[in-house]
């Protein structure tokens, strides 16, 4: 296999191997180009002595190995000159990882300890890509025991658990910065949801704990995760926290918020919110009451259901409610009556025109979200802490996010709804 010797390790033989590049003066870097860098390298001679991919990778590996040595005894050099009152005092070895693999290198160092490297700085150990590489695949769900072996099939790096934990947890202070930062003053249109994880608690034991989200509609019609809460119970003191934090972050109005039937949802919104219309989700209404209708009676049940959330005015669907309650409560009270109890937040769409009832009397738009995450979590039987939870998840959502960069469909005909619909609202915000 060919190597490539650095400098201070020439021997007799170096004759006899090809001079791969020319020596350069650091202190004209700026100077350098890499035509004239090419130039010097005698491929053909190489090609004789590199026959396979590892042969590649290795060759590559040592070439990195010797150029930044040489780029530090450069620096050195340039330093003694500055200082004038320092001398070389042989080198130092440290490991750093890189694209290529691990390299060893021979740091130089001066006898006052005055030279501070520029390449490759104090404490760090790393010079490539690698750490946004390992973030990306925990963003995926691999767990970190696949990413250890991931990374030591494709750079030859051994790093334990803990190693691969400090470089994802890099992340925590980016999170920081996005569950406090300062959101948009209004919002058309809010939906929250939760999702159930096991997460380990203080015993050791783990524990079920949802992760609530907030996906707002901001007014270019682009949709944006406001944040994200863990808690052990759902209810309207915790509701109140959140919405009261929304505000605190700059939040002034929701129009619409569309959710999944959360208790106590609505009482701690329109405290904070007192003008905001709720929407409970019709799907999940729906999905609920077919869970206690008998499967003998279901089609015929959705049937009559139909007529309720399909029809085309709110005097429409009473009448239609009406007619399942006389036809169906005597079998499914509690299913009738969960529609009725709930009939001012299951019917708040039908003030609106189509376009915005599509939009707002399903939560799909989260929904969605929560499959994509579900996805990524999949593989995991629990999470070791809250933040590991949040840390796995805001990573994925970084990615998802992505595709979010266009407005919904139909935007420019909802927002003219909504101007309409909102009028006074809107109209300090909308120009």
């Amino acid at each position: 296999m060919f190597s490539v010797s650095s400098s201070d390790n020439m021997t007799s033989r170096e004759t006899k191997e090809p001079k791969l590049v020319k020596e350069i003066n650091m202190s004209k870097a700026d100077d350098i180009s890499q035509e004239n860098l090419i130039e010097e390298i005698d491929f053909k001679e190489l090609s004789k002595n590199c026959k396979t991919e590892k042969d590649l990778a290795s060759l590559t590996k040592q070439f990195m190995k010797n150029m930044i040595e040489n780029m530090l005894k450069g620096e050195l050099e340039e330093h003694i000159e500055t200082q004038g009152n320092t001398s070389k005092n042989g080198t130092y070895k440290k490991s750093v990882r890189s694209d290529s693999g691990k390299l060893d290198l021979n740091i130089p160092r001066d006898r006052n300890s005055s030279y501070k490297p520029q390449i490759i700085p104090k404490r760090k150990t790393t010079i490539s890509g690698i750490d946004d590489k390992i973030i990306s695949m925990y963003a995926r769900g691999m767990s970190l025991r696949d990413i250890e072996k991931q990374v030591r099939e494709m750079y030859e790096v051994e790093m334990s658990d803990s190693l691969l934990s400090r470089i994802i947890e890099k992340i925590t202070p980016e999170i920081n910065d996005w569950q406090n930062r300062t959101l948009e003053p209004i919002y058309p249109i809010v939906y929250m949801d939760a999702m159930v994880f096991k997460i380990k608690d203080d015993t050791g034991f783990y524990r079920n704990k949802a992760l609530h989200f907030a996906i707002g509609i901001n007014l270019d019609g682009k949709k944006e995760l406001l944040g994200m809460w863990i808690t052990n119970n759902e209810g309207a003191k915790f509701w109140l926290s959140i919405a009261t934090e929304l505000k605190n972050r700059g939040v002034e109005d929701i129009l619409i918020a569309s959710v999944d039937g959360l208790k106590g949802f609505s009482e701690a919104i329109n405290s904070v919110f007192p003008h905001t219309v709720i929407q409970r989700c019709i799907i999940h209404q729906i999905r609920y009451s077919m869970k206690y209708v008998g499967s003998k009676y279901q089609k015929e049940f959705m049937a009559d259901l139909k007529r309720v959330y399909k029809a085309p005015t709110r005097k429409a669907a009473e009448e239609a409610l009406s007619e399942l309650e006389q036809k169906w409560k005597e079998r499914y009270p509690m299913v009738v009556n969960s529609w009725i109890n709930n009939w001012d937040e299951l019917s708040a769409y039908f003030e609106y025109s189509e376009p915005i009832r599509r939009i707002i009397y399903t939560t799909n738009t989260i929904e969605g979200f929560n499959r994509q995450i579900r996805k990524i979590t999949k593989t995991k039987g629990g999470f070791n802490s809250d933040e590991s939870l949040i840390r796995l998840v805001f990573l994925a959502y970084r990615d998802i996010s992505v595709k979010w960069q266009k407005a919904i469909s139909n935007w420019a005909e909802i927002i003219s709804q909504f101007s309409i619909a909102f009028k006074d609202r809107l109209s300090g915000y909308i120009r």
